[in-house]
């Protein structure tokens, strides 16, 4: 019994076996069938072998059945004879042995055809110990295929041979007649020509048919069953494709279209992993959306969807892990608990990593404090310390948020909007890196300084260097200074439109003649004319104005060389810590000794000698030491930067850390939070200057005054946690979106920087139903998007402004990472979380008019590397321009951020040239110092502009209206708008007279409500015309790229 049935080996020899002896029954009784002719008698050689060979067969399944029943015995006989099985076992055996005794029964003809169903039986088990002696299990697709196909083969062979042998009673059906009968009865149709004459047959027949209605369908049903839940489930990943073909793996707890496709364009953007294949790993059932998306056909043939548990080594090995390119696990930001939530990814990090010790693994992660736990992976990506150091970045260096996620292909060069074409194509540039001995732009400068080398590679190829790396060190220097030295095993990072291996350029020894120069218009317009033999004038370390001798001259100005050897005796390097202008400020410079989590990345930080007391943390509230009770009281002498947040957590500490390490430090910050922080927070943030909290929400006016809205610099809106996870995805940005957009209507001029979660969502912001021009950006954007492109939101005014993000914009750096394995550490080092003294960091400077004299901004890049030793990467750019009301109507808001203008259905362009307008409107206004007003093309380019703007708005009935609205509907409108913003004005007055802040800042606030100022201040804008200004980045912009007043660098 232990041998026969109980070990798996020799088990399964005993079924192949019986299987086999069972088949080979039926073959013989076929043979006997075909070979057998009455006329020529029974007594033939070939059919006493026959019977010989069918007994010895008999005597053999006879005995095999007798000793498994008896190993089997448990007591009850009779459970063991009236089985099925051994019913069949003795009708096709035992009367062979009587032919034995008695000779004539030799002719009869026993149905041993009845053993396919034995075989069957046989069948099952012997497949049920292969997957037990190899330790292998078979999906039950497999098992229940092979189950039908067994039965149906089954149902049609007893058939045939039944309905042969019962017709040996009657006219004698062959073996061909006999099944041709059955394909035709059983496909139901029917010819009549064969039919049964006996009623034994008849019998069969009718028998056959309905058990085969039965047992047919429930198999069915079971395999279109099995069918589904293989579907949902995904089935396997081929172990012969993974070795053949690369694969990376997805892992996720919950699948949301938006992340998919994302995570889809950005890896199939690159041309080296075409041929790759995404293997999604998610415990979730595939929803409708994300089913519709991979069955179309470009994602179908490439993207496999397996449903299981990244920590079950059945669903490791289905999506061959150990076989991995890459294993990208990602947290769900949406779950109301991000906690739980990253312990669900650190659980699946440790998953992979125990079962493919060699895969790559990358890493998302929410909160800093969990990070340590994933150290071990390959890349790891910190959502709140991203977001975090990007709005701490935002508030000194504009449109942080704009030119970080900004990396895809030129877009907007269809559009006539002059700053549509010149934002596509900027943002087109990406980070990239080489070998410098293998590089042309750099291979000539070895030896140099780091400045001199990215000075003259961006002349001469447009290409902006910015870190390096040397061979003995994993470590990226982000602008090493001009002390630095290039050799040539150093690792180049360079900002370009496209990476070298993919331009034109020619090598060095590939260039006729001796060494290649610029043409002479090139170098002037970048350098100026006195300058083209390099000479030193000795011009200062700041953007100061040239000699006056100079400035008269007819010919520009010159700046100072950059020298290839460094001169450390002319260079002027600011000091990072030495602003401390404020002496109640004055205090330590030193790491902070209290660190929230581990793995935060320590900061040199300006600190307090001595700890602030916790109760003088809190702005509203008075205490022992000072009774003051609002923002306005303390007497600021930097507007404040305010901080929306819904509850506090090391995120918003490396906010405060970040700001306490740069040179802003006099800027005070203050929390507008929901409950009241905990005493661990309040410990780590006590010791740096010029922090406090006040207990309140945006949502409330009365709160908003208090934290001093009306005089703050920025408002930073972080979305809210708990509203993450709502019923409907894109309604989680619902309350956020309407609190931004009151504090938009009220505090029109205040720079408000809002995180999202969807990005779909920034249509929104500061959305106005009767702009025209937002609307012509709308049908843009709309166009983008049915072109595939991942930004097609770039070109809304807030996003370009810099005034909206959203963290999954982010996640792409994740998923670059694969082809970009540096991208991570550059963005870290750009938005400060990771620092090293000596090197790099990113700030900003302001265009002033003393520096218009540089003129263009490759002069810029020379006056900077020349004298400071700083590398400009991009310029943020306001543009403003100004009509009349024949053009527009009024529809303004005075924000840094845009503000727009609303087109009016217009007649057409040569029409109103013909009409009689006031001079203003007679021209296109640029407040720019670049645009002269009396340049003939600002009108013709405003013109274009209207155009496109009226080509993309559809006015719908508007055209009916039209002469009715012209006559007195603007002056009409402009009342009706005017008194709505009296009534905003009116509110917030009234309320600061309630809260008793009226008398303190009546006639020094710098902001406006609606678009007016309080205290008497007169508006500046005429009556008769409107502002619209938009705001945007360019990265790595030309050389001979004209600066303008109040550029930011």
């Amino acid at each position: 019994k232990l041998f026969f049935i109980k070990n798996q080996r020799s088990s399964l020899r005993r079924r192949v076996f019986d299987f086999s002896i069972k088949v080979l029954s039926c073959v013989l009784y076929i043979c006997r069938v075909l070979t057998d002719d009455p006329s020529k008698g029974h007594d033939l050689i070939e059919t006493k072998l026959l019977f010989l060979q069918q007994v010895s067969v008999a005597v053999i399944c006879l005995f095999e059945t007798i000793l498994l029943t008896y190993l089997s015995y448990k007591g009850n006989i009779w459970e063991q004879i009236l089985r099925l099985t051994f019913i069949l076992e003795t009708v096709n055996t035992v009367p062979f042995l009587l032919t034995i005794l008695w000779l004539p029964l030799r002719n009869l003809f026993i149905p041993v055809f009845l053993n396919c169903w034995l075989a069957k039986h046989a069948l099952e088990n012997m497949i049920n110990d292969l997957h037990r002696a190899i330790q292998r299990t078979q999906s039950a697709m497999f098992n229940q295929v092979l189950i039908l196909i067994s039965t149906l083969f089954c149902l049609i062979f007893t058939c045939i041979c039944g309905i042969q042998h019962l017709e040996r009673a009657g006219k004698r059906l062959t073996v061909f007649d006999s099944w041709y009968f059955c394909v035709v009865t059983f496909s139901t149709v029917g010819h009549g020509d064969v039919t049964p004459n006996v009623w034994p047959s008849k019998l069969l027949v009718i028998i056959m048919i309905s058990v085969a209605l039965v047992v047919l369908p429930i198999q069915f049903e079971q395999l279109a069953y099995l069918w589904m839940e293989r579907q949902k489930s995904g089935g396997n990943y081929s172990r012969h494709r993974a070795q053949t073909e690369k694969h990376v793996v997805l892992c996720v707890s919950s699948l949301k279209i938006d992340l998919l496709m994302d995570f889809l364009n950005e890896v199939y953007a690159h041309p080296g992993l075409q041929d790759y294949y995404v293997i999604i790993l998610c415990p979730t059932e595939m929803d409708a959306q994300v089913r519709r998306v991979l069955q179309i056909p470009l994602w179908s043939q490439r993207v496999i969807y397996l449903q299981g548990s990244a920590l079950k080594d059945q669903d490791l090995i289905r999506a061959k892990m150990d076989n991995a390119e890459a294993c990208f696990i990602l947290s769900s930001r949406c779950e109301v608990d991000r906690t739980a939530a990253d312990h669900q990814t650190i659980l699946r990090a440790w998953a992979v990593k125990d079962f493919a010790p060699k895969c790559p693994i990358y890493v998302q992660i929410l909160k800093p404090e969990n990070k340590f736990h994933v150290k071990f992976a390959d890349h790891v990506v910190c959502e709140e310390e991203f977001k975090y150091a990007m709005l701490a970045l935002n508030c000194i260096c504009p449109a942080t948020s704009s030119l970080i996620p900004t990396v895809h292909s030129s877009m907007g060069q269809q559009s006539p909007e002059e700053w549509h074409r010149t934002y596509g194509k900027c943002s087109g540039d990406e980070v990239y890196n080489i070998a410098m001995r293998d590089s042309i732009f750099f291979s000539e400068y070895m030896g140099k300084s780091f400045t001199y080398t990215s000075f003259h590679t961006h002349t001469k190829y447009g290409v902006c260097l910015i870190g390096v790396c040397r061979e003995d060190s994993k470590s990226i220097l982000l602008n090493p200074g001009p002390q630095f030295r290039m050799s040539p095993n150093d690792s180049c990072f360079y900002i370009n439109i496209t990476k070298e291996e993919s331009t034109t350029f020619k090598t060095q020894g590939e260039r006729t003649g001796s060494r290649p120069c610029l043409p002479v218009h090139s170098v002037i317009a970048c350098m100026g004319t006195v300058a083209i033999d390099l000479q030193d004038t000795g011009c200062g370390p700041s953007l100061c104005l040239p000699p006056e001798e100079i400035k008269g001259n007819s010919r520009r100005p010159s700046i100072g060389p950059v020298l290839e050897v460094p001169d450390t005796s002319s260079m002027h390097t600011g000091d990072l810590y030495s602003d401390q202008s404020d002496e109640s400020l004055r205090g330590c410079v030193s790491y902070p000794p209290n660190l929230p989590y581990i793995g935060s990345s320590p900061t040199l930080c300006h600190l307090l000698k001595e700890k602030v007391p916790y109760c003088c943390l809190r702005l509203e509230k008075g205490c022992e030491h000072n009774n003051f009770e609002d923002a306005k009281a303390y007497s600021f002498k930097n507007k404040l930067i305010i901080v929306s947040a819904e509850t506090t957590g090391n995120g918003l500490y490396n906010f405060i850390n970040f700001r306490s390490g740069r040179v802003w430090l006099t800027v005070p910050i203050l929390l507008l939070l929901l409950p009241l922080p905990d005493t661990q927070f309040l410990e780590a943030v006590c010791g740096f200057p010029m922090v406090y909290y006040m207990v309140g929400s945006i949502d409330n006016l009365d709160d908003l005054l208090r934290c001093g809205v009306s005089f703050a610099a920025n408002m930073v809106v972080v979305d809210k946690e708990s509203t993450m996870s709502a019923e409907e995805d894109y309604m989680a940005d619902a309350k956020t979106i309407v609190n931004v957009q009151t504090l938009f209507r009220l505090f029109s001029s205040l720079s408000i920087i809002t995180e999202l979660t969807h990005p779909a969502n920034m249509r929104f912001m500061q959305f106005r139903a009767q702009d025209w021009y937002s609307l012509a950006l709308s049908k843009l954007e709309k166009k983008e998007r049915e072109k595939g492109s991942n930004l097609a939101f770039m070109f809304r005014l807030p996003f370009a402004a810099g005034r909206v993000f959203s963290i999954s914009m982010l996640d792409t750096l994740l998923y670059q990472s694969l082809v970009k394995d540096y991208i991570i550490s550059i963005t870290r080092l750009l938005l400060g979380l990771d620092t090293t003294p000596g090197y790099g960091f990113l700030c900003s400077m302001q265009i002033s008019e003393d520096d218009l004299w540089i003129q263009t901004y490759g002069r810029l890049y020379q006056k900077l590397c020349s004298t400071v030793g700083n590398i400009p990467i991009g310029i943020y750019r306001t543009e403003s321009q100004t009509t009349s009301f024949m053009y527009m109507a009024l529809c303004f808001d005075r924000t840094q951020s845009q503000i727009s203008v609303c087109v009016e259905d217009l007649d057409d362009p040569k029409e109103q040239r013909d009409r009689e307008l006031p001079p203003v409107a007679g021209g296109l206004h640029h407040t720019s110092t670049s645009s002269d007003p009396s340049d003939g093309k600002a009108p013709l380019l405003r013109r274009k502009s209207v155009q496109w703007a009226r080509k993309l708005s559809w006015r719908g009935t508007r055209g009916n209206q039209r002469g009715a609205q012209r006559g007195g509907g603007s002056r009409q409108g402009l009342r009706a708008r005017r008194s709505e913003r009296q009534e905003l004005d009116e509110l917030v007055s009234n309320r600061m007279k309630s809260l008793g802040l009226w008398a303190t800042a009546c006639g020094e606030r710098p902001h406006t409500w609606g678009g007016m100022f309080l205290g008497g201040i007169a508006n500046d804008m005429s009556e008769n015309q409107t502002t619209h200004s938009h705001t945007y980045v360019l990265i790595n912009p030309p050389p001979d790229t004209r600066l303008e007043l109040n550029d930011i660098v």
